[in-house]
């Protein structure tokens, strides 16, 4: 292989003593040395730098005027940045026609309210609570058909005449108005009926639930169309009831996902009172008015439609069939859904 050779080294009478000056300008520079460059182009004369304040003109011209300006910006930019932003004063709002004054403080944007804040209370009295809630979607058309939930309760709960149940749901009710899980719906209405506010709490009526066998009530989850066809709908607004003819409990899965809006957004309440005031029907009893003003409903009284008399007694008379079970008399009660009302 070629190799590319350096120059011989110069023999020890010629090489340049260590003391000799190898970068100076127009030397040869030996094998190995690295290339150098001169500070002092050739041909010009280094320029002495001057000291103080015409020194420092001389040697950075036009730049040392431009520094202070810069720091002066610079200043003003960090000032600005950390000063609270505000969108004009009190003076150029009011030129702009902007409010001032409580007006002003009425138009200042505020912060989101909480999610969780509960909806403000409703004039029971005036306000027209028969109307469904709104609310999400419910099952509307079902085939007329009901499918057993299995289960039992391994004893009744209370004391007094005995009544067996059973639980279904109609073929056509989607998963998603009882929460998708058929026997946690049956647990919900078991835990109510054993409620000892309920009919239980009486001491008049026991409860049990059987699967199979001869039973006193079936408590009937159903599409509001049956519902319909079953209850009737003299009345327009969603209701449940009981069917005698069928021994069911028709609980309307309108009200079951949506609530009553005497109830508010307690919906679980609410759906505490469709079970105990339609089983209450089944039990033999009828529709009652508001006893005390101010004091809890009946659980027998129409409360999906709302606790003022004289709003409901208005509903009754247009339905004709119980038109005098509320008196219009002026009362109000509070929602309960317990047939064993709080003192």
């Amino acid at each position: 292989m070629n190799r590319t050779t350096q120059d011989p080294s110069p023999s020890s009478g010629d090489r340049p003593s260590l003391s000799e000056d190898r970068y100076r300008r127009g030397a040869r520079r030996t094998g190995g040395e690295p290339l150098a460059a001169s500070w002092t182009p050739a041909g010009r004369r280094a320029r002495r730098r001057g000291r103080g304040l015409k020194g420092l003109i001389a040697n950075y011209g036009w730049r040392i005027y431009a520094l202070p300006v810069l720091l002066v910006l610079t200043a003003l930019v960090v000032l600005d940045t950390a000063a609270p932003t505000t969108f004009g004063t009190a003076t150029d709002q009011a030129a702009e026609g902007t409010p001032t004054g409580d007006a002003a403080a009425a138009s200042t944007p505020r912060s989101p309210v909480a999610s969780e804040k509960p909806p403000p209370q409703i004039d029971l009295k005036n306000f027209p609570t028969a109307v469904l809630p709104e609310g999400p979607r419910f099952s509307e058309q079902g085939a007329g058909t009901w499918q057993l939930v299995p289960g039992s309760m391994p004893q009744q709960v209370g004391t007094g005449t005995l009544y067996r149940y059973d639980i279904a749901i109609e073929d056509g009710v989607e998963a998603a108005d009882y929460g998708g899980d058929r026997d946690a719906f049956a647990r919900t209405v078991d835990a109510f009926l054993a409620d000892p506010r309920s009919w239980v709490g009486t001491g008049q009526v026991a409860m049990q639930r059987v699967e199979g066998g001869d039973v006193d009530f079936t408590i009937s989850l159903t599409t509001t169309s049956t519902t319909h066809a079953m209850c009737g709908f003299s009345i327009q607004f969603e209701a449940s009831c009981w069917h005698p003819p069928s021994g069911r409990v028709i609980i309307n899965a309108a009200r079951w996902v949506r609530g009553g809006k005497a109830f508010g957004n307690d919906i679980g309440a609410y759906r505490t009172y469709a079970i105990n005031h339609e089983v209450g029907h089944a039990l033999g009893n009828r529709h009652e008015g508001c006893a005390v003003d101010g004091g809890p409903a009946p659980v027998m009284m129409q409360q999906s439609f709302g606790v003022a008399n004289d709003y409901v007694a208005q509903l009754n008379s247009v339905d004709g069939g119980d038109r005098n079970a509320v008196a219009a008399d002026g009362k109000v009660c509070t929602p309960n859904p317990f047939p064993v009302a709080p003192q």
